[in-house]
């Protein structure tokens, strides 16, 4: 494979697992920053180059130490003894999301076609589990194979609302919904999103960085889907804040875009929107599996259906709650770990090393 595909398949695999229930439902975006009206893009840089930067700088981490779990990039940023109570917080909330995916896959299901919520989770399940039992390297392949066509769709929704939006910019903080910010400060909630989606991918980048030929490919990679990740974002936000009045309320605003443009993309945006939920499971799962058990072994593969069914039924709960609670909280977990990066990335630059020491 040629230094730019591979860096490309990386990236690929870092957008698949961030965009998954809440970003590609739309409901992360409306909640971070949609909901903060004109200052939604400034608060959309600040996460997009955060998600670049420490995409770039984890995947090199990942190659250094030759990584195959999170385990080991967090005992080299915080120390063994602090780095497992991290270790430990952040396998639980990966668990966590991934619950959170179940469940908006059942949503996803529901509202596109009908299907019982149940019924759609556990559909989910059952592609995840099967998908699992395959090596790491079609895995990786699996993650990126959507990111193409939801670039696609995203792209035309953003377009044709650019022209054809209700809502003129200068009406658009009108329709804001201040119930429904996070923090109430457009900037700290940048921040936070960015630790949040970092934080979903910290994981599955520092395995791919670590199974990468090179380091510089890998870091290559880390950027290409901090950068990807960043104009998805900004496109995903125009559509919304066109139609905010019409959105807000919503569990899956993406899809009453889709519907307002054309049923055939409001069908292209259900199908891309459930294979992005079932790729971020996997990679969380993945993640979550691989942390307590060897790969593909009696163990793995007993944990891994024991997890997937007991989050099956904790997914009940509901998607839209589940993001309004858990996905804040992750977000200070996915900043606790940009520190611990950024502190090694000054110490490695004082000593004038640009290798992992």
């Amino acid at each position: 494979m040629s230094k730019n595909k591979e860096a490309i398949k990386i990236g690929s695999a870092y957008v698949g697992v961030v965009v998954g229930a809440g970003f590609s439902t739309g409901q992360e975006v409306l909640k971070f920053f949609t909901n903060y009206g004109t200052y939604s893009y400034a608060a959309i840089l600040i996460a997009g180059l955060m998600l670049a930067f420490f995409g770039r700088e984890i995947t090199k981490i990942g190659r250094g130490l030759e990584a195959d779990s999170h385990e080991s990039a967090i005992n080299y940023l915080f120390g063994e003894k602090f780095g497992k109570v991290i270790d430990y917080v952040l396998v639980f909330f990966l668990y966590a999301i991934s619950i959170i995916m179940l469940a908006g896959a059942g949503s996803a299901f529901n509202e596109s076609f009908g299907v019982p919520i149940w019924l759609g989770s556990l559909i989910m399940l059952l592609a995840v589990i099967a998908t699992l039992m395959m090596d790491f390297n079609k895995i990786v392949g699996a993650l990126g194979l959507v990111t193409p066509f939801l670039i696609a769709v995203v792209t035309t929704i953003a377009v044709y609302f650019f022209f054809n939006g209700d809502l003129a910019f200068n009406e658009v903080n009108r329709h804001i919904d201040v119930s429904k910010q996070p923090s109430k400060s457009w900037w700290w909630d940048g921040i936070l999103y960015g630790g949040l989606a970092f934080s979903t991918a910290f994981s599955m980048l520092t395995a791919i960085g670590g199974d990468s030929s090179r380091k510089v490919i890998a870091g290559r990679g880390g950027t290409i889907g901090g950068i990807v990740l960043l104009i998805l974002l900004m496109m995903v936000n125009s559509g919304l804040l066109t139609e905010l009045d019409q959105v807000k309320d919503s569990p899956i605003p993406s899809l009453v875009l889709g519907r307002m443009i054309h049923p055939a993309l409001s069908l292209a945006l259900s199908i891309i929107m459930l294979t992005v939920i079932y790729n971020t499971i996997v990679g969380l799962m993945y993640s979550f599996v691989a942390r307590f058990t060897e790969p593909y072994s009696k163990k793995y593969v007993l944990l891994l259906v024991g997890a997937m069914v007991i989050g099956y039924f904790l997914s009940f709960i509901g998607f839209v709650d589940l993001v309004g609670k858990l996905y804040p909280a992750m977000g200070y977990i996915g900043l606790l770990l940009c520190v611990g990066i950024l502190v090694k990335y000054f110490v490695r630059k004082s000593r004038g090393k640009k290798h992992i020491a």
